[in-house]
């Protein structure tokens, strides 16, 4: 597969993953692909925590479906995040950016446009939706045959300085790679991000992983092998149906947009 392929054709996985467990050798071409990321002056300030224990992932998976039910139910989620949420394929062409919630619980879908005003929040809670879309996600995190935690090392990441910048730049270089070699590997990935909404939850995890005082625990992935049928297939980029997306393109400065591009929104993230 070449490179642009692999770009392409990344996504996040949202679905679920077959029960294979991740090779070891697999394993290790993504530790590998990860360690070869730049970084400033070559200081790799990335750490990763590789966990397949089953009884590890289940209380991690507990701790995402808790914090879920709670961010969904308090609304804190939705008021946060609502600027985000496009719930028709012609919003997201529109907006070309976001993410597209054509799959809500059936009980709503007739209040789809209050879906995040004070009245549906009323209406999802009365439903029991936070709590059954929290059991979705404590199964898809405990369903996963692998987790990967992310960390930084503090002497590097020093928030308030120039080198945490640095670090979190290297990070993102690092898990790019990673990302992009899962498409290779006939794999997904997705951020475990419900414990980061929650007070106290990331700590419970942090806790659980003997995370220790010099390293920061940034982020958690599930990662495991996609049904060949799910797999997003080759695009064909030479088709005149193909764009060139350009909204966020500028020339020379910042506030001269590029010109002669036309645009279009890359394919929804769902």
């Amino acid at each position: 597969m070449e490179l642009l392929d692999a770009i392409r054709r990344r996504r996040t996985t949202n679905g679920g993953f077959l029960p294979d467990p991740v090779s070891a050798e697999h394993q290790r071409i993504l530790m590998e692909v990860a360690g070869r990321a730049p970084s400033q002056l070559n200081s790799q300030p990335w750490r990763f925590v590789i966990i397949e224990s089953r009884e590890t992932i289940e209380t991690i998976a507990e701790i995402s479906g808790a914090s879920m039910t709670e961010a969904m139910s308090n609304g804190t989620f939705f008021e946060r995040y609502k600027p985000y949420f496009r719930f028709s394929k012609a919003e997201m062409a529109r907006t070309r950016s976001g993410m597209l919630f054509d799959k809500l619980p059936a009980p709503v879908r007739p209040f789809t446009s209050q879906a995040f005003t004070p009245r549906g929040q009323k209406l999802m809670n009365s439903l029991h939706i936070p709590q059954t879309l929290g059991s979705e996600n404590r199964r898809l995190v405990a369903s996963s045959p692998l987790l990967l935690g992310v960390m930084l090392d503090r002497s590097e990441y020093r928030p308030g300085e120039l080198s945490s910048f640095y670090s979190l730049f290297s990070m993102g270089a690092a898990m790019e790679n990673l990302w992009l070699t899962t498409v290779e590997l006939g794999m997904g990935i997705q951020f475990v991000s419900f414990p980061m909404e929650v007070p106290g939850q990331w700590e419970r995890i942090v806790e659980l992983l003997h995370v220790p005082d010099e390293l920061e625990l940034m982020a958690v992935y599930r990662l495991g092998y996609v049904p060949e049928e799910r797999r997003r297939p080759a695009i064909d980029w030479t088709s005149s149906e193909r764009k060139l997306p350009s909204q966020y393109v500028f020339r020379e400065r910042a506030d001269r947009p590029q010109e002669g591009w036309d645009d279009q929104a890359r394919p929804p993230e769902h």
